[in-house]
């Protein structure tokens, strides 16, 4: 099964189109909305996904006892999710969002982070397969029992130590996909409760300047949004955005860029801001 016609690791509606049926393929509908949209991801799955689909919870596929929104799993609990979704470590394993490129990367990066070997990104998601005119199926999954046996990659996340230090020490970037109005703390946050604004000395990488019309933008454009957010590619860079959902997007830009990957802050602004004292820009008393 070769990869073809987009930049590694996304692939074309065709080419997963001509995949299916493989017994080695996997194919994850990630869908995931802000708590804002009011929208249920695993009801639009069941009125219509990529035939052989199965849906990625990614809320319920975490861990329970957290506090935080989605945050990773035990890796015992990830591989009998997996397993119960019919996923293995050795499938080429394809995930997609319903909005093109919104929370599929964070699936990807998740099953990266578990020990899968090949997850590959649909480029342009579920829209990009109906205007293709690709068949589409309704009703729940029916996957077959698989053993997971990953190996969990702990490097690949960053807890808010590391993040703290990192903005003290400059010892990495720290990128955070959130849009311009959120990170500048001019409009709030979509969880109540939770203080606007942004770490001091993150850099503002909006995810909308990595995407256009759900798809990733080519390299050279991606790279330069960078340079204009003042941020390094090449250097270390930790990823961050409301809950640890779209800061995978810069994951996966850096990916298809050929760059070093980067860490991902899991708790993100949602953990940072929690935190009783924690600094944050603009000062919610100034």
């Amino acid at each position: 099964m070769t990869q073809t016609e987009t930049a590694a690791p996304l692939v074309s509606p065709q080419w997963v189109a001509q995949q299916l049926g493989s017994p080695d393929l996997a194919i994850l509908d990630a869908s995931w909305h802000l708590p804002t949209a009011n929208r249920d991801p695993r009801e639009e799955f069941m009125q219509g996904h990529i035939p052989g689909a199965v849906f990625f919870d990614i809320d319920a596929i975490s861990d329970p006892a957290s506090g935080l929104p989605h945050m990773l799993p035990d890796a015992v609990s990830f591989a009998k999710a997996m397993g119960a979704l019919g996923v293995n470590e050795n499938m080429n394993i394809v995930v997609y969002d319903s909005l093109g490129l919104f929370s599929a990367p964070r699936a990807w990066w998740t099953l990266q982070t578990f020990g899968a070997r090949n997850v590959l990104v649909l480029d342009g998601g579920l829209p990009a397969w109906r205007a293709a005119g690709l068949p589409i199926e309704t009703g729940p999954g029916e996957p077959e029992p698989a053993m997971f046996n990953g190996q969990f990659n702990g490097a690949a996340v960053a807890s808010l130590n590391d993040v703290a230090t990192a903005l003290a020490s400059g010892s990495a970037q720290v990128a955070d996909a959130r849009s311009p109005e959120r990170f500048a703390g001019a409009v709030p946050e979509p969880r109540p409760g939770l203080p606007s604004g942004h770490m001091p000395g993150a850099r503002n990488l909006p995810m909308g300047k990595l995407i256009a019309a759900g798809r990733l933008k080519p390299s050279a454009e991606v790279l330069a949004a960078f340079q204009e957010a003042g941020l390094d590619p090449d250097a270390p860079i930790i990823t961050s955005c409301g809950s640890g959902v779209t800061a995978a997007v810069i994951n996966l830009a850096l990916a298809c860029a050929g760059k070093p990957a980067p860490r991902l802050y899991d708790g993100s602004w949602t953990q940072w801001a929690s935190q009783p004292g924690a600094p944050v820009e603009p000062s919610p008393e100034g």
